[in-house]
């Protein structure tokens, strides 16, 4: 297949890279070895360095195998961005345990349908979380809960307490018998590390079986993609959940194989966001489009430097242009947008970074090395399209995953001669670029002419009241469906706007037939925990 793509790579990278079949924990290891005192997190005012990382991490290894926990055993982290997260899970996969990140968002019918499905008997949780793991712990096969607390923290007062024993301790190591935890033997490429759960926007969340190997390339790619950052010097933006595949990839991972520091955030909240910028003097912040909308639209980002961020990547969802443009003359820096799914681990797509003249406005980029992509018919599938023709997105590369836990027809149906069928909607330039039109399941047919909501959603951003917006389809006795927008105002508009302004202002700029003959103003939009809209839930609101 041409790969008019590859005159594009950003300078020095290859478009074949070499891959270390190693299980995850030792991009851990090898970086304590090289840089063992450099700080690898901050947390509230406090520094750990890769040397005590990595200990801890060898600890909670050895305190899981002494509870029983063996290979292929499944740990769920029920945990936000705090330092308990990096530990639990390189040590739980130090342990050859199967890690399963759940949402600390999850109230009680989430969390038992994840550890139901994933099978996990082992889940740590923060204190604040303990309710929701008793209410549910019956009715699952859970036998291990360990507890944590803010408070658990650094060297010499981390503590991680458990209702199945009176304590774990896990503090001094001049304190504790020497123990190594037993070195489980893991096949890279064939034994799982993760199951991570879709977002569950389009339907009921599944588990992807993402190996060792699948996210050790992952992070290969990703790390060798953004040739600006600097081995060991840089400071990133921890804020994205690291329970998500996007930031577990973006801001944990491949941050630790290339030895910088975290600044790590439990939650966005803007004023904290602004504050550990300026405080840290953050270089690389990788977020999702609600992140830098919320920046740039703050009354009180003018009062922060953020020049030190020389650049950002957006995943997770579209990035429209006039945020993008915006977040960029704040920071004078570069953001550029990205593109994955869970089931690739999940980085396959983004704009090379190197170079301003290569970034293309709109567009989710071109592959990453070893990254294969082409455009298919939307109707079958098997029908290879040319430039400029939109159809749905296929990927394959080593980072795909094995499939579905426990879902064979969704595998097969996903998975087609070593293909996977994105469910994205999206058409190729003649330069190899990639550009979204829309989620094949959110495509509205308006009396059978097909409107993409991302669309008419990057419409609705330029008007200048327009803090956020979501298009979808609804139900309509003549035209079968029409378009429906939900928009946020800005602070200082909510008095000069209408549903009826916003209307006006479309239909000077689409096709009558896009132009949304319905606009909610709302205060906010449903979103997931890593920032994405909830359109299955708007959909449903819809509803006559």
């Amino acid at each position: 297949m041409s790969k008019a793509w590859l005159k594009h790579y950003p300078e020095g990278v290859s478009p074949t890279l070499t891959y270390p079949e190693i299980p995850i924990p030792e991009i851990l290891t090898v970086t304590a070895q090289r840089f063992p005192d450099k700080t690898a997190l901050v947390f509230r005012g406090r520094a750990i360095t890769y040397r005590q990382l990595d200990d801890f991490c060898d600890r909670f290894a050895s305190s899981l195998e002494d509870s029983g926990v063996k290979k292929g055993d499944r740990v769920a982290l029920f945990l936000p961005n705090i330092p308990q997260f990096p530990i639990c899970y390189f040590g739980a996969l130090r342990a050859g345990a199967v890690v399963v990140p759940c949402s600390p968002l999850y109230k009680e019918r989430e969390l038992e349908f994840q550890l139901n499905d994933s099978g996990a008997e082992t889940i740590v949780a923060l204190d604040t979380l303990r309710g929701i793991v008793s209410s549910v712990r019956r009715k699952t096969k859970l036998r291990n809960v360990i507890i944590t607390t803010l408070d658990d923290l650094f060297p010499e007062e981390l503590r991680m307490t458990t209702d199945y024993a009176d304590a774990l301790w896990l503090g001094d190591p001049l304190e504790r018998q020497e123990k190594t935890p037993l070195r489980v033997v893991i096949d890279p490429r064939r034994d799982p590390a993760l199951f991570q759960y879709t977002g569950g926007t389009t339907g009921a969340p599944k588990a992807a079986i993402l190996t060792h190997y699948n996210v050790v390339v992952n992070a290969v790619q990703f790390g060798s993609w953004l040739p600006t950052l600097r081995e060991g010097g840089e400071i990133v933006l921890g804020v994205l959940p690291l329970f998500h595949i996007f930031g577990m990839t973006a801001a944990m991972n491949m941050p630790i194989l290339k030895a910088e520091a975290i600044a790590l955030l439990p939650k966005f909240e803007v004023s904290q966001v602004l504050e550990t910028i300026q405080r840290h003097a953050v270089t690389f912040f990788p977020g999702v489009p609600t992140m830098f909308i919320a920046l740039i639209n703050n009354s009180e980002t003018s009062r922060y430097d953020l020049r030190s961020v020389h650049l950002c990547i957006s995943g997770a969802s579209s990035l429209p242009v006039e945020v993008m443009r915006r977040f960029e003359a704040i920071t004078r820096g570069r953001l550029v947008e990205g593109y994955g799914l869970t089931e690739a681990s999940p980085v396959t797509h983004c704009n090379p970074a190197d170079s301003p003249d290569k970034v293309r406005a709109g567009s989710i980029g071109i592959p990453l090395p070893d990254t294969d992509s082409k455009i298919v018919d939307i109707e079958t599938g098997k029908k290879d399209l040319v430039a400029e023709e939109i159809g749905e997105l296929v990927v394959r590369g080593p980072q795909v995953m094995a499939g579905y836990w426990n879902q064979a027809k969704e595998t097969e149906h996903v998975l087609r001669q070593g293909w996977l069928y994105t469910g994205d909607i999206a058409k190729m330039d003649g330069d190899g670029y990639f550009y979204i039109v829309d989620r094949k399941k959110d495509m509205i047919n308006v009396s059978g002419l097909k409107v993409w909501p991302r669309e008419v959603e990057e419409v609705l951003y330029e008007h200048p009241a327009v803090k956020e917006a979501a298009v979808v389809g609804v139900t309509d006795p003549y035209r079968g469906e029409s378009v429906k927008a939900y928009v946020v105002i800005k602070e200082g508009f909510t008095d000069q706007i209408t549903a009826q302004t916003i209307i006006q202002f479309c239909e000077g700029k689409i096709a009558a037939f896009k132009v949304p003959n319905q606009v909610e103003l709302t205060a906010e939009l449903p979103k997931t925990g890593v920032g994405k809209i909830l359109k299955r839930e708007l959909k449903l609101a819809a509803r006559p």
